[in-house]
């Protein structure tokens, strides 16, 4: 219902202020109080704040975990989205079509009883005027009679009144009238003077004709009801003009529009509740298909190549899961076509490789007769037996490198631990290769800030795995220093071999590890090699949970960490000596430069 306007008007007709103040003589002085009560109030004032930054901590931290909730299921369910846009977009257009329907109905009820109490208020007018006029006017009218017409218009208008809510009336002498008798205001018991707003009194005292409505909020047992004040005029003989007021309550319509908003309340609720139900049902006939075909993904991806999505039906679902099972078979029969033919190509490369060792002992044999006789002959003979002698030497070196692959491939490896210490193994590598470097004119350094405690390690593998980069290092050094750090932290050990020489460009630095691949096929080799060293270093990195790390650049030089971890069955994933991005400088390992 409308609101009624804040002012309002005494019973004598003057208007009052809407709000009071108490005197400022009842404020207690401000010398009355102590220290004490001061610091009491200061305590209580202090464990009060704390008390409530407590629980509006503790609140907001659920808030933060309830949000966190739904913002998961948000992102990880389908079912959960999909649900929760149907039900806001819903609630959204249940919303604004409820709101619409009770503004409808609203100023329909509203209307319909403004209409009403109008007409009954134009008839109480007009047969409390002819009561009135049915007097006869003059000077004989003495004052209890007056009063007796009075009664009955009262009684007359009220009886033409049928409001359910209750009507309330009043008469009231209009101000500044002349004449020689005056009528004592009436008004029913009750009567809410206060509504009567200065407004609808000089509308009223216009004396237009016409009724002058004005809404209104009416008190009962301190709650706020609707209703409707209505004004108009009445002609007393030789008393003057008066002033009539109904005043009308519509907490009847208002019960009815709370019926009628609760219904659409319960009734939009409900229909949330059905639509999200609904929903879900929808979407799970859609998502638990979608959920057995990434499992079935999931459990193909980790080896079992039989396993099929269950098809029940011809539906779009069952169509998919058709062309999924059809391309799991293809993919099947590819990925054992090409198992097998792994399988045949390292049994050919390990019996190939068995096959040759009996021939090629029998050939090293014979060539170190030669090899060893070489002075004997004629100097062409003598060189093509050095030659013979050192490609039989490089032949058996890839013969053996051919068998480790091989073992790799077959994933018949396993390691042999024992105690090492990382530091020590890499200072015997480098005396090892001290002599080369010496006849290469490289300084071949080692800076052993960490690594010196005991680890369960395969020493073999270590050692090789060392030997290829520090070899690698001396040849591709170009006669510049090469710097070998054995830094240690909580998790790892690392081994880092650098070297200042050409480097190698971002996509070269990508393949080293390829087997038989080679950054410069045109450079000259020092020490052999067989192009699988890189590689089955990177194995037998592996095979500890570590990993060979790399960085290069043309002009700068390049840089080889290996990083073991301290425990066992542990992954390497982060490193002692860290490497930046191929794309950024690099000033080598902090201990040498801290060194330097």
């Amino acid at each position: 219902m409308p609101p009624a306007p804040s002012g309002s008007r005494g019973p004598s007709g003057s208007r009052g202020p809407s709000g009071s103040r108490e005197p400022s003589g009842s404020r207690a002085p401000s010398g009355g109080r102590t220290s004490s009560g001061r610091t009491s109030s200061a305590l209580g004032t202090s464990t009060g704040r704390g008390t409530l930054g407590r629980a509006g901590r503790r609140v907001r931290r659920w808030v933060r975990r309830g949000w966190r909730g739904v913002a998961y299921l948000w992102r990880r369910s389908l079912m959960f989205r999909s649900v929760a846009i149907t039900v806001m977009t819903t609630g959204l257009a249940i919303a604004i079509i409820g709101t619409a329907v009770m503004i409808s109905i609203s100023n329909n009820v509203y209307a319909q009883r403004r209409d009403q109490i109008e007409a009954e208020s134009a008839r109480a007018t007009i047969v409390a005027q002819g009561i009135f006029d049915a007097a006869t006017a003059g000077e004989d009218n003495n004052q209890t009679e007056l009063e007796t017409l009075q009664s009955e218009a009262q009684q007359a208008i009220l009886s033409n009144t049928t409001s359910p809510g209750g009507t309330s009336i009043a008469i009231e002498r209009s101000p500044d009238q002349p004449g020689p008798q005056t009528v004592q205001n009436v008004a029913s018991q009750g009567f809410p003077d206060a509504v009567i707003t200065d407004v609808l009194r000089k509308e009223v005292g216009k004396n237009t004709g016409k009724l002058s409505l004005q809404p209104v909020r009416l008190e009962d047992d301190g709650r706020r009801q609707p209703g409707l004040a209505v004004g108009s005029t009445l002609q007393i003989p030789s008393a003057g003009q008066y002033e009539l007021y109904l005043v009308y309550d519509l907490s009847d319509a208002q019960q009815t529009l709370d019926f009628v908003s609760q219904t659409l309340s319960i009734g939009g609720v409900a229909l949330m509740v059905l639509i999200a139900l609904v929903t879900s049902l929808v979407v799970r006939l859609v998502v638990v298909p979608i959920r057995g075909a990434a499992e079935t993904s999931r459990k193909i991806a980790a080896g079992r190549l039989d396993e099929r999505i269950p098809v029940r039906g011809n539906d779009d679902i069952a169509t998919l899961a058709r062309s999924f099972n059809g391309m799991a078979d293809a993919v099947s029969r590819q990925i054992t076509q090409l198992a097998e033919l792994s399988r045949v190509q390292q049994r050919f490369v390990s019996d190939v490789s068995h096959e040759l060792r009996t021939p090629l002992t029998t050939i090293r044999l014979a060539g170190d007769m030669l090899y060893d006789s070489r002075h004997a002959f004629e100097p062409s003979v003598g060189r093509s037996a050095e030659l013979m002698h050192t490609q039989i030497e490089r032949f058996e070196l890839l013969l053996a490198d051919l068998l480790e692959i091989s073992r790799f491939d077959a994933q018949a490896v396993q390691l042999d631990p024992e105690p090492v210490i990382p530091a020590a193994l890499a200072t015997d590598i480098v005396d090892e290769f001290r002599p080369l470097a010496e006849r290469a004119g490289t300084d071949l350094q080692l800076v052993t800030p960490g690594g010196h405690t005991t680890m369960q390690l395969d020493a073999k593998r270590v050692r090789r795995i060392l030997r290829n980069l520090v070899g690698n290092a001396i040849e591709h050094g170009d006669a510049k220093p090469v710097q070998v750090v054995v830094d240690s932290d909580a998790r790892t050990v690392a081994i880092a071999v650098r070297d200042q020489g050409m480097g190698m460009p971002p996509e070269d630095a990508a393949r080293v590890f390829d087997r038989f691949w080679r950054a410069d096929p045109s450079r000259k080799r020092t020490i052999g090699g067989t192009g699988l060293g890189l590689a089955i270093s990177l194995g037998d990195a592996n095979l500890h949970g570590g990993r060979i790390d790399v960085w290069s650049r043309p002009g700068e030089g390049s840089t080889f960490v290996l990083t073991l971890p301290r425990g066992e069955h542990v992954g390497a994933t982060t490193s002692a000596i860290p490497l930046p991005d191929l794309d950024e400088s690099y000033d080598g390992p902090r201990a040498v430069r801290e060194d330097d």
